[in-house]
């Protein structure tokens, strides 16, 4: 079935473009259907980009997804234009008092600094919190899973000597769990980033499942509380020219970046990314939203306070 988004978003036409289906609020109202409502929090500075990135992966499924963003009151962004956020996001104030089937938080440039520093820490533990007994499931990706991980479990994010930057073989750990369902042997998944976390810390932590890991790039997905909430430090979202608009702007800022690791075809920008993670990516955002959102979620979504955790799931 199609996603529904607020009518007008600017990634409306250009996911038209490549035959994607997206509802518009008008149609979709007329559906006697209850869509499942996922909220996704956008904390990277080029939000409409981020925003065409999810619609992109969460449209690709048969079942019926409303998405809402939401932007940080005590933030303001620089690189997306005041009147876009006014139109299409909405502030924690605004849907505090809301429950929803699904939550997203994305990264953010911010994970050189500690934690505590970040001027919308504060209200981002409010919203890490109010998740826990507003949202059926949650999934934190690259900076937020560090900030969740430390606000829920006290794991430590680590700096890293040089950034890790480009595409990385994965294996699950646990490879009958029904994330990675469809999933094969060895997949990909796309990291950029300064920061990690100790694999030892995060054993030492009751509660803590690591689902699937790198050797280049250690820890990719963790989750807690039975997949209530998913932790994913690298970037399956990412479009295939992510990495490179992220190489070139460092280069042009005169930083010292290594060009992304397995990514360019015979490791050169002029022949373009050899895009080998969109597949997995788009079965990893499947099968959160079937078996942690749909299959777990009541019917009221009112009734989301009263959920326990979900309890482990192999098979």
């Amino acid at each position: 079935m199609p996603l529904k988004i607020p009518d007008n978003l600017p990634a409306i036409e250009l996911l038209k473009r490549e035959n994607i289906f997206v509802m518009s609020d008008l149609r979709a109202n007329t559906q006697d259907i209850r869509p499942l409502r996922v909220l996704v929090l956008n904390l990277m500075p080029l939000k409409i980009s981020t925003e065409t990135d999810f619609i992109r992966l969460l449209s690709n499924n048969p079942l019926q997804v409303e998405m809402e963003f939401l932007s940080m009151e005590s933030h303001v962004s620089k690189n997306t234009p005041q009147e876009h956020l006014e139109m299409f996001y909405k502030t924690f104030s605004e849907v505090s008092n809301q429950y929803y089937d699904g939550l997203i938080v994305t990264g953010a440039p911010v994970e050189m600094l500690p934690f505590e520093e970040v001027n919308y820490w504060e209200e981002l533990v409010q919203i890490f919190d109010w998740a826990r007994t507003h949202v059926t499931s949650s999934l934190y990706i690259c900076w937020a899973s560090q900030a969740a991980l430390y606000h829920f479990y006290g794991v430590n994010k680590i700096a890293l000597d040089k950034k890790l930057f480009g595409v990385f073989k994965h294996t699950a750990s646990k490879k009958k769990y029904p994330l990675f369902r469809g999933f094969d042997d060895e997949f990909y998944i796309p990291h950029s980033r300064h920061t990690t976390i100790d694999k030892q810390e995060v054993l030492s932590k009751d509660g803590l499942t690591i689902l699937s890991e790198s050797p280049e790039a250690g820890i990719a997905i963790l989750s807690s509380r039975g997949g209530r909430e998913f932790y994913l430090t690298g970037h399956s979202e990412y479009n295939p020219f992510t990495l490179h608009e992220e190489y070139m702007r460092d280069l042009e800022k005169g930083l010292d970046i290594e060009m992304p690791k397995n990514y360019y075809r015979n490791d050169d920008p002029n022949e373009g990314p050899m895009v080998r993670w969109t597949s997995h990516a788009n079965l990893l955002f499947n099968n959160w939203l079937n078996y942690y959102v749909y299959q777990e979620t009541p019917y009221n979504l009112n009734d989301i306070a009263s959920l326990g955790d979900i309890g482990e799931q192999s098979e």
